[in-house]
């Protein structure tokens, strides 16, 4: 009995693949982004979030250690602080780069749109779009459900809209106070309701110049956030103003990444 119980794998060891069920990898990659690749190995099925120009091989190295399609590669909104590698690995894998519906005639690119509501089914794993917007126009969240562990939602990623400790900057249209508002609205009818329990995952963390404040801690769960994040608990025009009155600077390339991100 004892030599069989030493004999026995140790699941420290093992893959995150090898069980077959839902896999999550974040990967911290250039200005303190964070990027995320999931899925459910079960149906061989996943989706790589937010990817970083320069990162595209580390996403086809995962997709082949998991032996699943890539089906999806999104971007949470046209970012302004890195150059996207989402069409260039979506090019490779033969997979749907996707953005939010709201960019269509804005990009000179075809892309699948995904619109507030919509599902992506990947087998065992199920996937809600939220739009969130307010750190720009076209931003969204993605809410995941693994169905092998139960009915209700599991984790949030949230783009540049909530980070740990912060919320995403407001500025990058050129209409502050607007945006503000938007974005103050999106939190609260979108994610603030949802329940405290779901663990959420960000876009960046601590270095980036995307929020003011950011933790350097790169996840956290929705209750948490709602008692400590300082701006989650103000009312809207003090949300608005706090917002707005401290907006860090944009920076000196930023003109240069967007027009990048969305050019043919």
């Amino acid at each position: 009995m004892i030599a069989q119980l030493f004999n026995r794998p140790i699941e420290a060891d093992r893959s995150p693949y090898e069980s077959r069920n839902m896999f999550f990898k974040q990967l911290l990659a250039k200005e303190a982004s964070l990027s995320y690749f999931f899925g459910c190995a079960t149906f061989g099925m996943s989706i790589a979030l937010d990817v970083v120009a320069g990162d595209e091989a580390w996403f086809v190295e995962e997709a082949r250690k998991a032996d699943v399609k890539i089906t999806h590669v999104v971007d949470t909104h046209v970012h302004a602080d890195h150059y996207s590698g989402g069409r260039k690995l979506a090019e490779i894998m033969g997979s749907s780069y996707c953005l939010h519906e709201s960019n269509a005639g804005k990009v000179g690119f075809d892309f699948e749109p995904l619109c507030d509501g919509q599902t992506l089914n990947l087998g065992n794993v199920q996937v809600e779009v939220l739009h969130t917007p307010g750190h720009t126009s076209d931003s969204l969240c993605l809410l995941v459900t693994d169905l092998r562990r139960g009915k209700s939602p599991w984790f949030l990623l949230t783009g540049d809209t909530v980070f740990v400790g912060a919320v995403g900057r407001p500025d990058l249209a050129g209409m502050e106070q607007e945006m503000a508002a938007v974005l103050y609205d999106s939190l609260h009818s979108r994610l603030l309701g949802l329940p405290n329990d779901i663990e959420i995952y960000p876009g960046h963390q601590a270095g980036s110049s995307c929020g003011v404040g950011l933790s350097g801690k790169p996840s956290s769960t929705l209750g948490f956030e709602k008692r400590w994040n300082p701006v989650l608990n103000l009312v809207r025009e003090d949300f608005v103003s706090e917002m707005t009155r401290n907006i860090p600077p944009r920076l000196p390339d930023m003109d240069r990444i967007i027009a990048a991100n969305i050019a043919a």
